[in-house]
């Protein structure tokens, strides 16, 4: 009950961010679109999908976040039709399949997702910076540019963040000891 309540609360939001995803790319594409997806993933948090459901699944996933990264979609996303097809698909074509697919994949495939997004991230956020015109109508140039050094920021947030397991281990599989054991230090899984 509480996930489908942060479900609902990630929706709504997503759904009061409508004046401004109108009047900024950056709270259109980075704030309100990753709230519905979020709003999908929560609501599917205690769903559990068989291992065979995986792969078509993550295809559904794939394919409504490819639908959607088009700049001629997300302009078609302030249209009253995109609104809704918008507060419909990314909850329940991406956010709902990626959940239940991503407990079935390999570590190698979410690398390769997670690798994948990075340069999609950094090539998008290239093609906006650099674009002479406007790739999408609805917002400005100067708009457009902020969006693409944002999607530059995210790429670096994330490659930082994604990293921070490899590096240092997963947080996960540290534990530690009570204090007053006599081996009490950092106890790897």
């Amino acid at each position: 009950m509480r996930m489908i309540c942060l479900a609902l609360l990630a929706f709504a939001e997503a759904v009061a961010l409508r004046d401004a995803a109108v009047a900024s790319p950056v709270q259109h594409v980075l704030v309100q679109m990753p709230l519905l997806v979020l709003a999908g993933v929560v609501a599917a948090w205690n769903l559990k999908a068989p291992r065979s459901w995986a792969v078509p699944l993550l295809l559904a996933a794939l394919t409504t976040f490819l639908f959607w990264m088009l700049p001629r979609n997300v302009d078609w996303a302030l249209s009253p039709a995109g609104e809704a097809a918008k507060y419909i698909t990314l909850p329940l074509l991406l956010g709902v399949p990626l959940r239940l697919s991503w407990p079935w994949l390999g570590p190698i495939l979410r690398g390769f997702l997670k690798a994948n997004a990075l340069s999609m991230l950094g090539v998008l956020g290239f093609l906006y910076t650099h674009a002479p015109v406007r790739i999408c109508n609805s917002y400005l140039v100067s708009a457009q540019q902020d969006l693409g050094f944002a999607f530059l920021y995210l790429a670096a947030a994330l490659a930082c963040l994604w990293a921070i397991p490899v590096l240092f281990g997963h947080p996960r599989r540290l534990r530690w000891a009570a204090p007053d054991t006599p081996n009490a230090e950092l106890e790897v899984k």
